[in-house]
């Protein structure tokens, strides 16, 4: 059981030796000269204005948690994909083929479902006027 873990084990002590040398040789090779140009914040090429901490739109979380959810159930349709044949067969697959006579819409159904349920949401969010960018 040891031994299938091994390639895991590899992979976790080379990002941490990556990481911990990518921050040994940028602290040995730094040569800091801070400037005031330097100091300021610099956010898409834009010259900052006001203060960081400035209140933000209710809106803008809204849009953004919507986005999250939206884009997550999106990413289920990933393994219904990779599993599409399976679901749409009557009996096990054969050679990775379903049998002409046992084909079933049951996997295609199912994403129907799913599908029609996140376009409800959508709908309700979209009347709700949450997508809104006053």
């Amino acid at each position: 059981m040891g031994r299938d873990y091994f390639p895991i084990l590899l992979l976790v002590g080379f990002v941490a030796a990556n990481a911990v040398m990518m921050l040994v040789v940028s602290h040995l090779t730094l040569r800091p000269r801070p400037t005031p140009e330097k100091q300021t914040p610099y956010e898409s090429g834009m010259p900052p204005l006001g203060d960081a901490r400035e209140r933000f739109s209710v809106k803008f979380y809204m849009v953004a948690m919507l986005f999250i959810v939206f884009d997550i159930e999106t990413v289920f349709l990933i393994p219904w994909g990779a599993s599409f044949r399976q679901l749409s067969c009557g009996v096990p697959l054969t050679n990775g083929v379903c049998p002409t006579s046992q084909v079933s819409f049951f996997g295609f159904g199912e994403m129907i479902v799913f599908i029609v349920i996140l376009a409800v949401g959508l709908v309700y969010v979209w009347k709700k006027g949450a997508l809104q960018w006053d």
